[in-house]
Formats: C-alpha cells, sequence, structure tokens
C-alpha cells in the first residue's frame, strides 16, 4: 500500500523566508517535493515514498519549529 505524508509550516513568525528555503533546502528523492505557497506564507513538505527524515530536519532547523500540522494517509487504488 502506498503511504502519502505531509509537513506543514507558516512561515509568518518563522526564522527564515520562502525565497531563503528555496536556496538551502536541500533536493529529495523521487516521491517527495517541497511545496510552497507565497501567498499565504505557508511551506511544506509531501512524500509518496519514505519520509525523507534528514530533509524534514533541515526544514526544521532553518524555519526555527516543527510543523504545525502533518497527517499520514494510506493511498487507496
Amino acid at each position: 500500500m502506498t503511504v502519502f505524508r505531509f509537513a506543514l509550516w507558516n512561515l509568518g513568525d518563522s526564522l527564515t523566508s520562502l525565497d531563503e528555503l528555496r536556496e538551502k533546502l536541500p533536493s529529495l528523492g523521487d516521491g517527495s517535493h517541497w511545496i510552497a505557497s507565497d501567498a499565504s506564507e505557508r511551506f511544506g513538505l509531501v512524500s509518496f515514498d519514505e519520509w525523507p527524515e534528514d530533509a524534514l530536519e533541515e526544514a526544521r532547523k532553518l524555519i526555527g519549529s516543527d510543523p504545525v500540522a502533518g497527517e499520514e494517509f494510506d493511498v487507496l487504488d
């Protein structure tokens, strides 16, 4: 079974901006993607594969906080 995971941050009160994150974030393997919304100052990570723990930890360090939301879902085929 495939699993979809996501983590979401609000950047309004963070230590960084979306532009800074775009410059500093590590690349991700297949099945994972960084997501962003400039309008709402939100940033996140989605994955259809194994959770990229190193990348998630790097985002936590850059932002200065844990995600405000995170979920895991089974993908129904």
